[in-house]
This record gives structure tokens, sequence and C-alpha cells, in this order.
């Protein structure tokens, strides 16, 4: 199949022990583990908690990470939707409203395009429209997907398009130590969280604790030390980059790569702190260039740390066009490895 030739299951790089915290196990899991896991544990320890959406209940568990919840939980607490995105959503945002914890899950982040009145309208404004006296405590998630023909309507990655809303925070988790932490620390937030992840991740195992633990939201981390250029990267591409800068380095080019974790609020001291070790900047997305995250992380350095930088900076994107069928066209248009090196090399030899 072609999806296994793409990324075959694999642990992640070791970079994800350094977010362990000291008493770290050894148990080692899939995402789709991890994100479960995250949502059994909110579901036992909080009664306001409930899981919506298209497929949570079927046997596959919304690609795993929904999996036979409602066994555990009853029908009550998780239970499938209907396909209308737009009134189902105004019912998650009421609910939560109400005092409610809802996660409605989302197969793609196409379909949220048809939530957007009740998710930037209104989950994202009524905290602030009524000076702080309203709390919408409401988890949006939804997955890329790449590798069996997905196209234009099933894939985009659109990420920058919610970047853009205040009010609203947007989570790209890209280990499952952070699946997990993000997830149980999104529902626990009294504000709206959009999670965008990528099915790429689904295909990684790393090392997550039993235990509940949250991850900061707004706090990002260093996955791998450098002294010649920053990399910024997103999801899953974390560990592209990550790989990328291993092999460089056997060039004699040392990348410093810098996951956000969090795009709203976005670690920028973290970012310009980084910057200015390095002097250079490469930001990598698994969107597309125009008007999107590397163009807003790009712009940001520009203003506040232009001081710092040595060479422009270089952009690596999937191309400004709608996402293309078929594996050979697949091939073609996604991003990877080779272009984050072609990146950094661009960005430290010019």
């Amino acid at each position: 199949m072609p999806w296994s030739r793409i990324k075959p299951d694999t642990n992640e790089p070791d970079f994800s022990n350094d977010c362990l915290p000291d008493n770290r196990e050894g148990r080692r899991i899939s995402y789709a583990e991890a994100v479960n896991e995250a949502l059994s544990q909110a579901l036992s320890l909080d009664p306001r908690v409930f899981v919506m959406g298209q497929g949570v209940d079927d046997p596959s568990g919304m690609f795993g990470a929904t999996k036979d919840l409602h066994l555990k939980f009853g029908a009550d607490r998780v239970f499938d939707t209907p396909l209308a995105e737009t009134a189902l959503s105004g019912v998650a945002v009421g609910a939560a409203l109400g005092g409610m914890r809802p996660v409605y899950f989302h197969n793609r982040p196409d379909f949220l395009l048809l939530a957007m009145d009740q998710l930037v309208n209104h989950a994202a404004k009524w905290h602030y429209m009524f000076g702080g006296a309203a709390r919408v405590p409401l988890v949006f998630w939804a997955c890329v997907g790449r590798g069996w023909g997905s196209a234009a309507q099933h894939s985009q990655a659109l990420q920058g398009l919610f970047m853009h809303v205040p009010g609203l925070k947007l989570i790209m988790p890209a280990t499952c130590f952070d699946a997990k932490g993000l997830m149980l620390a999104a529902i626990a937030d009294n504000n709206p969280v959009l999670i965008i992840d990528h099915r790429m991740n689904f295909k990684q195992r790393g090392l997550v604790p039993s235990a509940p633990y949250t991850v900061p939201i707004g706090k990002g981390v260093i996955r791998r030390k450098g002294r010649d250029v920053t990399v910024v990267a997103t999801s899953h591409l974390v560990a592209e980059a990550y790989t990328a800068a291993q092999e460089l380095a056997q060039e004699g080019i040392e990348a410093e790569v810098v996951d956000p974790r969090t795009l709203r609020p976005l670690d920028e001291e973290l970012i310009l702190q980084s910057v200015a070790r390095t002097g250079r900047l490469v930001v990598t997305d698994t969107g597309w260039k125009t008007g999107g995250v590397t163009a807003e992380i790009s712009a940001m350095v520009a203003e506040k740390g232009f001081g710092s930088l040595k060479a422009p900076i270089v952009r690596v994107c999937n191309p400004d066009l709608p996402t293309p069928s078929g594996y050979t066209l697949e091939r073609a248009y996604y991003i990877g490895k080779d272009d984050i090196k072609a990146g950094i090399v661009k960005a430290v030899r010019g």
C-alpha cells in the first residue's frame, strides 16, 4: 500500500525524552493511545466532560483516538453526530456556556469551515463581549490527512486561518507525550481551544506517563540544540526537522529545532532567544505559505528580532495549490525532511 511506504509505524526520535518529568516511565504507546488515554482520564475525572463527533463510536474510533470510549462511558457522554457541523457546533457552544466541557471531534479541518460562524463569531468572542463573565470551555479537534488521496476537500491544513482568530487557542502537537498533556490542558482550559492534528503523527509511538498530566498551553520547547540556524517546525514536521538536523550535523551544520507546540498563544520569547543565538531562521509548516503560520512567525522575528538575523528568513511549506489526489501527485506536493534540509542549507550557506 502506498500509505505504508510514506511512513511506517516507528518510534519517535529521542527528543521526546527531554519533555518527560524526572520520574518518567519507560512505557511506550502509540499516538492514538495517548489521545485516547487523555480523553478517558478527562471523562473519568470530570462529569462535565463529554465527547461528540462523526464516528467517535465507530469500531476504529476516529483513527483510534476515541476507540471504545462509548463502551466505557456510555452513549450519553460519547456519541456520534450527524453531518450538520454548524448546528452541532452550536450545541457544543451552548453546552460549554451552560457549564459542560464538550470535546467535539471533526474528521478533517475542512469540515470546520462549516462551523466557522459558531467557532469564530461566538465561541471565540463571548468571553470578551461579556467582560470576562462568560466562559466557553470547549475543545474542537480535527486531523489533517495524507496518503490515500484525500485531495483538496479532505486534507487542507487550515491552521493559518484559525491562527488569525483572537480568543481562540490553537494547538498542534508533535509527540505522543504532548498529545496527551495538551489534550488534558485544553479540556481544563476555560475558553475555546482548537487542536489540529496530523495523520502522520498517528504512525509513531512515544514515552507517555500513565498518570494524568498537562503540558502548558503557550509554552514551546527546544527539541534539538544547535548553533548555526534555528528551525521552527510544526506538527509532524518537528520529527522531519529533527532528522534533517541530525543528518546535516555530519556535514558540519548544527541546527536548533524549536517546537512551538501551540500557535496561539505563540512562545515568541523561546523563538527569539533561539534566533539570537543562531542568527538564522527556517520556518516550516504543513500548510500553505501565503498568509500562513510561517508568514506570521517570520513577521514576528523580523519585527522583534531583526538585529539578530545574519541572513534572510527561509520558509518551507506546501505549495499554494489545492491538495492533489493520488499517491504520485502527493509525493510531489507534500514537504518533508529533504525540503527542510535544503532550506537549512540555503539559510546557512546562501
